[in-house]
């Protein structure tokens, strides 16, 4: 029985490192990975390098009195005065990003949500004007015989005292989610050649009259197509890491707080690629075995891609904390063990869970697969 599950695993890897496009989906797809650090380290090292004179162009349908000259000034705000009228044509075209109306002591600002500077411009006039409303209030305490120092009641300082920032755990974070979705990638084009594939070209039948076990079949396939996965995982976080390296050299978003990645993050990234490998595998292989054709089996795992991905991409954009329940949940538990990772979390009890959820669900995609080819039905597309 061993000879015979070996033989199928020599045959089905041979077939895989054979095939140009399995090559292809394996190391090609990593290679987006430092593209993609690359590339949102440059957008955010670029946000915050902005230059104010790309965001500093304020209308005001009033004219200032000398204190709001003196802080216009100070901060460095390019202002126009003119009607309303001119001030929305001018935000319009784009002269002006954001424009100020003036009702009694009521201040409406105005801005346009589409302008990319938009964001930096409105916190700059709220700036201005929180500076403004404490000048007019500092006068009118001295007006009252009052202290101004009464504005300063409580002070507050900023330390930072984690070892990551937002940027840094963004990106790990977008990282480790995007190897996830390049092994399921990985896993769809050899599983289908495997199964679908071998049904189309006929060799299948020709496979089932050797004296061999379908069981041994079905494993030869799950571990070819597994360690494919595996491959594709490794080499991507190999890739991720050395983008980690090399944009904590090259930016100064990292110079004050860099990406750091330890052993022990690395040992459980690891043993999440190779159980989500096993899982995503076998989930391939089981769909792809219903398919009569090469084609349709494509068509059937395409949404399998998106499935993957979303449960985990929602968790992170909206900051799920990890749970020992979520640790069961399908796509979701790798993702959250990952997303712990991107801060430097390691909660043994959902790894665990993780763990032996994974190996549950595996098992259970296994015996599956194997009552399909028992089946003449699947075997045969009857």
């Amino acid at each position: 029985m061993k000879s015979n599950l070996k033989y199928i695993l020599k045959k089905e890897l041979r077939e895989v490192f054979r095939d140009k496009k399995s090559l292809m989906m394996m190391l090609i797809i990593p290679v987006l990975i430092p593209l993609i650090i690359i590339g949102m380290s440059l957008l955010f090292e670029s946000q915050m390098d902005l230059d104010i004179s790309e965001y500093n162009k304020v209308g005001f349908n009033y004219e200032f009195n000398p204190f709001e000259q003196e802080l216009v000034r100070e901060m460095n705000i390019n202002a126009t005065y003119d009607s309303e009228e001119d001030l929305q044509e001018k935000l319009s075209d784009g002269t002006i990003q954001l424009y100020v109306i003036k009702t009694d002591h009521h201040y409406t600002l105005k801005y346009n949500a589409n302008n990319e500077n938009s964001t930096f411009t409105l916190r700059l006039v709220e700036s201005f004007y929180e500076q403004y409303k404490r000048i007019l209030q500092e006068q009118q305490l001295t007006i009252e015989q009052q202290d101004p120092a009464i504005l300063d009641i409580i002070t507050i300082s900023e330390e930072q005292i984690g070892e990551n920032n937002f940027v840094s755990t963004y990106i790990v974070g977008y990282a480790f989610l995007f190897i996830l979705m390049a092994i399921t990638i990985s896993a769809t084009y050899p599983a289908t050649d495997a199964t679908a594939g071998e049904k189309e070209r006929g060799t299948l039948e020709t496979l089932l009259t050797f004296p061999i076990r379908s069981r041994d079949i079905i494993l030869g396939k799950l571990f070819s197509v597994t360690l494919s996965s595996v491959v594709t995982g490794i080499v991507s976080l190999i890739l991720a890491f050395a983008s980690f390296a090399f944009v904590n050299q090259n930016f100064e978003i990292y110079k004050s707080v860099p990406i750091v990645i330890t052993g022990s993050q690395v040992f459980v990234a690891i043993l999440v690629i190779v159980m989500f490998s096993f899982f995503i595998s076998g989930l391939c292989i089981a769909i792809a075995s219903q398919s009569k054709t090469f084609k349709e089996a494509q068509s059937a795992l395409t949404p399998l891609t998106f499935i993957a991905f979303f449960p985990g991409m929602i968790a992170f954009m909206i900051q799920i904390e990890n749970s020992f329940l979520y640790s069961f949940i399908p796509f979701l538990n790798f993702s959250m063990i990952l997303n712990d990772l991107s801060v430097g979390v390691i909660n043994i009890s959902c790894l665990m869970a993780m763990v032996i959820s994974s190996i549950v669900f595996i098992g259970m995609v296994i015996w599956y697969i194997i009552r399909q080819y028992k089946s003449e039905k699947v075997l045969f597309s009857i």
